[in-house]
Formats: C-alpha cells, structure tokens, sequence
C-alpha cells in the first residue's frame, strides 16, 4: 500500500470515529476516559496538534467543533451530564496510576 492509499484509509477511519461519537451522544467523555484512555477533547487536542505540525492555524476551540460537529458550549449543554462520584473515583484512580 503506497502512502496516499494508507492516508487516505486513515481519513475515511478518523472520519467514521468521529461520525460515530458525533452519533453517540449518550456516551460521556469521562466513560471513555476511563474505559479507553481518550475522550472527544483529547481527539480535538491530537488533530490541532496535527495543524500546529503542518503550520495550519486552528485554535483548541476550532478543533472541538471539528469533532463534536457544533460549537462545544452547545454540545456541553445538550448532552454532557454531571459525572457521578464512581465515575470520578474511576477517572481519579487511573489517573492516580498513569502518574507512577
């Protein structure tokens, strides 16, 4: 496979990941941190890193609408639920253990 097919493939996998989060709305940020080790905002955080590489300008806010497909104040404030406090605990642990 040459570079152009493999990025390609790449693209269409980050756009169908991200479509699917897109869709998935139930699912919460802080289940996926603590299940997978990323969220949205870590998606958003990876994809502005990648504009910064090549010189492109897109500021952290951008980059959230890219992923979430709407400014993220609105996606906050339609879908994001308080995290419970065994949520936390889950995210604080892992956390706790990432650092050592």
């Amino acid at each position: 496979m040459d570079d152009t097919a493999r990025t390609e493939l790449e693209a269409a996998a980050f756009r169908r990941l991200v479509g699917h989060l897109r869709d998935r709305t139930d699912v919460q940020n802080i289940d996926l941190m603590n299940l997978a080790g990323f969220c949205r905002n870590c998606l958003s955080n990876w994809y502005k890193d990648a504009a910064d590489e090549k010189g492109l300008d897109l500021d952290k806010m951008a980059a959230r609408e890219i992923v979430y497909g709407m400014p993220f104040a609105e996606w906050k404030a339609k879908y994001q639920k308080e995290a419970t406090a065994e949520q936390k605990a889950v995210f604080e642990a892992a956390q706790a253990s990432a650092d050592h």
